[in-house]
């Protein structure tokens, strides 16, 4: 599901529209998922949110690189300042968002420490979602029947003889890409082979 910003993080919905190939993990479980972000009018969304929030728990931050696999401030800087940094996070992140890393990620100073501080906020920036937008906006869900129940080859109930369970209502969840789907097919085809 979209998880939403609010609070000192809401100014973030200002670049609605803005997405970027980042990876996102769960500190918690240091699950990870490299794909788009997209950030909406009400927080965050793309691929790589709506992989992450299975996993996300509530109160808990995500963290976000910006540009995993590049160095964005390896380059020697000829000139030490606001505008060269942000020229250098244009070079590989869209303008609109590059302008507002520059603006609120900005280092405490300009020696070779503070670049590397802020290289590394930029790497891993927190986020702490408020919540997400719920069931209306999910791609998949998770819980349901317990596949312990069930019989593997037909779906049909340890307990009640001639009571199958198929797709979102027996509690397997797969990733974004057509899982979901050839779950939902696969065990309606044994199921009605079954019968």
């Amino acid at each position: 599901m979209p998880l939403l910003l609010e609070g000192p993080e809401s100014p973030w919905t200002q670049l609605a529209g803005v997405s970027a190939l980042v990876r996102v993990t769960t500190p918690a479980t240091k699950t990870a998922f490299e794909e788009k972000l997209l950030v909406t009018h009400r927080g965050l969304s793309g691929p790589a949110i709506l992989q992450i929030s299975s996993y996300w728990q509530p109160n808990q931050p995500i963290h976000v690189d910006f540009a995993p696999e590049i160095s964005l401030l390896a380059p020697v800087f000829t000139r030490r300042d606001n505008p060269t940094l942000r020229q250098t996070l244009r070079n590989h992140l869209q303008s609109r968002l590059a302008d507002h890393l520059a603006t609120i990620a900005v280092p405490s100073g300009w020696s070779n420490a503070a670049l590397q501080a802020c290289e590394q906020n930029l790497h891993n920036y927190p986020f702490h979602p408020s919540g997400t937008e719920g069931y209306l906006k999910a791609e998949v869900t998770a819980g349901g029947v317990d596949t312990r129940d069930l019989q593997a080859r037909t779906m049909e109930s340890r307990h009640i003889p001639g009571l199958f369970f198929i797709g979102e209502v027996v509690d397997v969840t797969g990733h974004l890409g057509g899982f979901n789907f050839q779950w939902a097919w696969s065990s309606a085809f044994a199921a009605a082979s079954a019968l």
